[in-house]
């Protein structure tokens, strides 16, 4: 029997690389105000980890990226790293709850556009002192 050189399609995890350059568009237009209809998932950061843990799993390797919801500054920080998570295949939870900023900080141009490509906008009331919490990424 013939054998069949094309490939089996499997999904594939993305390697994110660091560089020692900070991605500035990292958070640049990502908090804005909550829209009367998203045209993406809703993620409320409220919910437990596990449950936020849980979407992002799903979330992570489909077409439609979300929209996080949320008041916390801390809470958005916290997004970032775990959809940085979810993108490598590490610990959803533990970036969760102990995002590495440092790690944050060096994502490669690739690997933040990536990253933006499924984490859409942190929509909160509080767009000032969330933004703010985001520059943190950035310093």
């Amino acid at each position: 029997m013939p054998h069949d050189s094309t490939p089996a399609s499997e999904p594939v995890l993305l390697s994110l690389s660091v560089t020692g350059t900070g991605p500035s568009d990292l958070v640049d237009g990502l908090v804005r105000p909550p829209a009367a209809n998203p045209q993406a998932p809703l993620l409320d950061l409220t919910l437990p980890d596990e449950r936020i843990a849980d979407f992002l799993v799903g979330v992570a390797h489909s077409d439609t990226g979300f929209v996080a919801a949320t008041g916390s500054g801390e809470r958005a920080v916290a997004i970032v790293a775990a959809t940085v998570a979810a993108l490598c295949g590490e610990n959803i939870r533990t970036a969760l709850t102990s995002p590495d900023i440092d790690f944050l900080r060096g994502l490669s141009a690739p690997a933040v556009q990536a990253l933006r490509e499924v984490l859409l906008a942190v929509e909160t009331e509080q767009v000032e002192s969330v933004t703010a919490a985001l520059r943190v990424l950035t310093a």
